[in-house]
């Protein structure tokens, strides 16, 4: 399947080349596919705070590049470069608040550079960290998506009809996606019939992305309201949703993008399986529950305005960017580790001592 899959590769959303970072600018797809270069670390910080770059795996990535162009400028401004350094790791750290991806990769980072030795080129390893830090990612999206497979395969037959919520596919990763890419695969291995995309308001990553994604690949895709997702699972077979994470707890629990923990719970009721596919460095074992996890709430304008012009005067709104969908809610997690099913502290813990799989 391995092969398949890196075939059925056909975008990206990360380009690394001569030092520069290039992010393919998310709030204007599907319309216009429009490369936005980033030659230092606050123009990388920028793209992450307006979503020109999303997706908890992405951003991290995008973080890790960010902060090495940040060590070669450093460097090129002379002594107590590490000292200065700790900027840029402020900077970056505070882009979005929500993904555990951001903060692992950073994380990741600053031990790289408690590891350099007198003498090594600095900017290079740094370089080549951020570099392996992407990479990683890529081989986890083709790990999950084969552990993906192999439950959708044991649980249910071919030609399935699947439901998914924002993207979680190439322009939200690495590479072949999380839980997009475990669709993918799936389709691949001729067991979907179709696959239902929730719209994921207010920024429509599901019918902007999702959708375009899918089409792209040749895999039959209809886009519906999120509020039609109840009547969909009643009314249309569906047998799985599938959707990725942003983080996740010791104890299972979940953070996703707003609308997540609704899917879950129309999904108990239905019948219908819920799979979260996220890579290991989305989970946080050192936040308890999904009660710890900082939730980002974004502008109210993203609710209140379309095309700059308000929708009217003296409303008040809300607009949490994500949800918390509790681990009693979840049949299964698929990492890079191996699957998790009815997750719960015992065994996120026993996951988590487990080595990659590829």
């Amino acid at each position: 399947m391995r092969d398949q899959l890196l075939a059925a590769e056909k975008v990206k959303a990360i380009d690394w080349r001569d030092g520069i970072l290039y992010l393919l600018d998310q709030r204007v797809l599907p319309f216009e596919q429009t490369w936005q270069a980033c030659t230092d670390v606050a123009a990388v910080a920028q793209a992450i705070r307006s979503m020109v770059v999303r997706g908890a795996p992405a951003i991290g990535i995008s973080a890790a590049y960010g902060l090495a162009m940040a060590v070669r400028q450093r460097l090129a401004e002379g002594d107590d470069w590490e000292m200065a350094l700790e900027e840029d790791f402020e900077l970056l750290f505070n882009s979005r608040p929500t993904g555990a991806n951001l903060f692992w990769a950073l994380n990741r980072m600053r031990e790289r550079l408690l590891r350099l030795k007198a003498g090594d080129d600095v900017a290079a390893i740094m370089a080549a960290e951020a570099v392996a830090i992407h990479d990683s990612d890529r081989e986890a999206n083709l790990t999950m998506a084969q552990l993906g497979v192999e439950l959708i395969r044991k649980h249910q037959g071919n030609e399935q009809a699947l439901l998914t919520h924002c993207n979680t596919g190439a322009l939200a990763t690495g590479g072949f996606g999380t839980a997009l890419g475990v669709i993918r695969a799936a389709y691949l291995e001729g067991m979907v019939e179709r696959v239902y995309v929730d719209e994921t308001r207010p920024w429509l990553q599901g019918s902007r992305l999702t959708a375009w994604e899918l089409a792209e690949a040749g895999i039959p895709v209809t886009v519906n309201a999120d509020a039609a997702a109840a009547h969909l699972m009643k009314t249309k077979g569906i047998t799985w949703v599938i959707v990725g994470a942003d983080r996740i707890t010791a104890n299972g629990d979940v953070a996703n993008k707003i609308g997540t923990y609704q899917l879950a719970v129309n999904a108990m009721h239905h019948g219908v399986r819920f799979m979260v596919v996220a890579s290991s460095s989305s989970i946080d074992m050192n936040l308890e529950s999904g009660e710890d996890i900082q939730l980002e709430e974004r502008s109210v304008s993203e609710l209140l305005e379309v095309d700059g012009k308000p929708l009217g005067a003296g409303v008040e709104a809300v607009n949490p960017a994500f949800d918390v969908t509790p681990a009693d809610l979840i049949d299964v997690i698929v990492t890079e580790k191996g699957i998790v099913e009815r997750p719960d502290t015992v065994k996120m813990a026993q996951l988590m001592c487990r080595k990659r799989l590829h």
